[in-house]
């Protein structure tokens, strides 16, 4: 359990962005902590997380779990820095909060608090052995772990006061934490520090793939289901942004993200709609049985063409990107939008038939995918697939 440790004060100091830095450019761990209240859609996470403070005993190791771009890590980070501040109190509703403008939310808005722990899949490219700074970025890597979890998690805290958490890790993505079986596996080197960090360490593993991490983690780790945000929510989240989107365009990305805005801002960045554009009179002719020529040829060009963006845009960030790892996020996008497409139809009888083969070509594609199978070899299987004629 996570448990306060002796006070200290400190006085207030200003302080530069933390980033992590070489000779090349330098990458932003996290944004500024938003307030745990400022967390939409996610009202029982949040209530269980307050009920966890209100304990002043924080387990230790935490598993945030549910779909992509719903908040996890958002969440996440506003709880780190609530637990680690000791000015944190209740307020008037009762619910913990630190003051705004206490040292310790100065260093989280900064990005310098010393006891705030993110580990990415980018923080290799900044590791001391070339080795692991010129590896594909696709796992994080079990250096990236040690430097960065194992070993600092046997430490004090940095800044010594009577917060409820003195260390917190942060781990995004952690179904990359490699467990390939030829290899020592990065989720067993860290099942020691799950079960005895230092007195005072709070680890949060942030997953949309909970399944891929090994039962020994799972059992481990208290957890904390996120769900997709409702539409009031997202209405919400919307007013927050500024997106001038054209009516068509909008209704179409608020339909797709299905209650997930980093989904919705990944899908702009993709430019999805103009893939949906491009491709959607041909996915009408195969909704009739009619195989058209061109869509398996066009969704392989789209793919290929963002994945080599992706890895260019990579390069100029001094990004060591895969392009194997393009192609499959790639791939993913055209999946999502395929699916997509099929699930608003079933829910109408006339269409359900078809739309659940369109998911099963989906699900066919994937694992093709998974089998190393060439992207516009699986590109072509789909568009066939998507087009069989049906009894």
């Amino acid at each position: 359990m996570a448990k306060r440790t002796t006070k200290k004060k400190t006085t207030k100091k200003t302080t530069r962005k933390r980033v992590v830095e070489d000779s090349g450019p330098a990458i932003r761990l996290y944004d500024e902590p938003i307030g745990m209240g400022k967390v939409l859609g996610q009202h029982r996470a949040m209530e269980i997380l307050g009920q966890s403070m209100q304990s002043q005993r924080v387990h230790h190791a935490w598993i945030f779990h549910g779909p992509k771009g719903v908040g996890k890590f958002t969440a996440a980070v506003a709880w780190a820095a609530t637990i680690l501040d000791p000015s944190s109190a209740p307020n008037l509703n009762g619910d913990i909060e630190p003051d705004p403008e206490s040292q310790v939310q100065g260093l989280l808005r900064a990005g310098t608090h010393p006891d705030l722990h993110v580990i990415k899949k980018e923080l290799a490219k900044y590791h001391e052995e070339k080795k692991v700074r010129d590896a594909k970025l696709q796992t994080i890597p079990k250096a990236v772990v040690e430097e960065h979890l194992i070993v600092p998690a046997t430490l004090a805290p940095t800044i010594k006061s009577d917060s409820i958490a003195g260390k917190v890790f942060i781990i995004d993505e952690a179904e990359l934490l490699d467990r390939s079986p030829n290899k020592a596996p990065v989720q067993n080197a860290i099942l020691k520090t799950l079960e005895e960090p230092a007195p005072g360490t709070v680890i949060i593993l942030v997953t949309s793939s909970e399944d891929r991490l090994l039962p020994t983690i799972r059992s481990r780790c208290q957890r904390v289901s996120f769900t997709p945000l409702d539409d009031d929510a997202m209405r919400e989240w919307m007013r927050t942004q500024s997106l001038d989107l054209p009516p068509e365009e909008h209704h179409w990305l608020m339909q797709y993200a299905s209650g997930s805005p980093g989904r919705l801002l990944a899908a702009i960045e993709a430019g999805l709609y103009q893939w949906h554009i491009r491709i959607e009179p041909m996915c009408r002719d195969a909704d009739r049985g009619v195989h058209p020529i061109s869509l398996g040829s066009t969704m392989g060009e789209l793919v290929d063409e963002w994945a080599g963006k992706w890895v260019k845009i990579g390069d100029k960030l001094g990004e060591n990107r895969s392009k194997e790892a393009a192609n499959r996020m790639s791939a993913e996008q055209m999946f999502a939008l395929i699916a997509q497409r099929a699930r608003k139809g079933l829910h109408d009888p006339s269409t359900a038939h078809r739309s659940l083969h369109t998911i099963d070509c989906v699900t066919r594609a994937k694992t093709e995918l998974d089998t190393n199978v060439q992207v516009k070899f699986v590109m072509e299987h789909l568009a066939a697939g998507l087009s069989e004629k049906l009894n």
